[in-house]
């Protein structure tokens, strides 16, 4: 199950037999033997490429399911005689601020040095999906507000008020305040579209009765810094992580965009080493 999987993820048998640490010919011979044990090829291979058939793909979810659980299995048996491991992947945000990520990561290795901790930096609702999947250990989320992540188990960390961010020369970066009506005219960067990232902005203006041009549609804030330090564009971004960026003002935008940062884990129960990474941030789960 873990060649397959393996396999499936890099597209390639021999990437595959290198991320497992066996030799190919290995690799390929355990495959064969499975798909003749299930009566269906899970790949069809050829002299350039390597994809999931359709009866791979169905198998594909069931195999991961099975390599979590047997994982799951052995962090359980080492939390019983006292120690954490196993690994933690945690989905983020861009723009995460209520928590200083990167100090608590560093506090989590310290404290429990045999698990791994692998981060994915994706938008807030497909880390919801990947939450309720088991994908995901732990993630992340910045949401409009009234918006709630569905299926999963959580905490509300923090809101916040979004602010202007403008080129240090922008004829607007002296103000004191801002508008939204006053912001509409200009040439925005955003993140991509039908993003919550986006739907925070795109329903302010919409509630005011406004409409911006999005004229650069990007996934990173740092990205979004470098267009607006060159006076390319301006945005609306989070007050708490804006400190962050460098090049550009902030000015307050007395009828701007909201948001609400949350922290998710799977409703199915948590791993030990999911457990201690919440241990370490502070969150005590019900």
């Amino acid at each position: 199950m873990r060649y397959v999987v393996a396999v499936a993820e890099t597209g390639s048998f021999t990437k595959a037999a290198r991320q497992c640490l066996v030799v190919q010919s290995a690799l390929s011979h355990q495959i064969a033997r499975l798909e003749r044990s299930l009566g269906a090829r899970l790949f069809d291979r050829t002299s350039r490429s390597v994809r999931l058939t359709p009866a791979g793909a169905a198998f594909l979810p069931a195999a991961r399911q099975c390599l979590d659980f047997a994982e799951r299995a052995a962090a359980e048996v080492a939390a019983a005689v006292g120690e954490v491991r196993g690994r933690v992947v945690v989905g983020v945000i861009p723009t995460v601020a209520a928590v200083d990520l990167p100090a608590a990561l560093k506090v989590f290795r310290e404290r429990y040095p045999q698990v791994k901790v692998a981060l994915k930096m994706l938008s807030s609702l497909d880390m919801v999906k990947q939450v309720r999947d088991g994908a995901l250990d732990l993630a992340f989320l910045g949401l409009p507000l009234g918006v709630r992540p569905e299926g999963v188990r959580g905490r509300e960390l923090a809101r916040d008020e979004h602010v202007a961010v403008l080129a240090p020369s922008h004829p607007l970066a002296r103000r004191p305040e801002l508008t939204l009506e006053e912001l509409a005219g200009e040439m925005f960067a955003d993140f991509p579209a039908r993003t919550p990232g986006r739907v925070q902005a795109d329903q302010a203006f919409e509630k005011a009765g406004l409409r911006r041009e999005v004229a650069f549609e990007v996934s990173t804030a740092e990205l979004m810094a470098g267009l607006i330090g060159e006076g390319l564009a301006v945005a609306v971004l989070p007050s708490r992580y804006t400190p962050r960026l460098s090049g550009v003002v902030t000015v307050p935008v007395v009828d701007g965009p909201s948001r609400v940062e949350h922290l998710v884990w799977s409703a199915a129960g948590l791993t030990p080493a999911t457990a201690a990474f919440l241990d370490v941030l502070g969150v005590v789960p019900d």
